[in-house]
């Protein structure tokens, strides 16, 4: 098998940016803690994921298709994530119903 140095280069470059990802993935689902994080942010991310697929996926598959479906899945989980431990909490706390009649109120 005849691999250029290119190839390598992606290969070993792809895990290294994946390994390096995994401890911000493992800490957020672990302390469910995404306060430090923006919403905007992530969503940008997410969408510039969705338009780069398209220059991405017209390559040969290779190193560049396996970083590229991590970092969709690493920004989908992350987008996932916030929204369930950030954004929709604080949409509940907003919404929560008035204490009925008679009941104490906070002071």
């Amino acid at each position: 098998m005849n691999t250029s140095l290119p190839v390598i280069a992606g290969s070993v470059s792809t895990f290294m940016f994946m390994f390096g990802a995994l401890p911000m993935l493992l800490k957020a689902i672990r302390t469910r803690d995404l306060a430090s994080y923006s919403l905007g942010h992530i969503l940008i991310m997410n969408a510039g994921n969705v338009i780069h697929a398209i220059y991405v996926y017209s390559l040969p598959p290779g190193p560049i298709w396996a970083l590229h479906g991590f970092w969709i899945v690493a920004t989908g989980l992350m987008l996932v994530w916030y929204l369930r431990f950030e954004w929709l909490p604080h949409r509940r706390i907003e919404r929560a119903p008035p204490a009925p009649s008679g009941a104490p109120q906070p002071a």
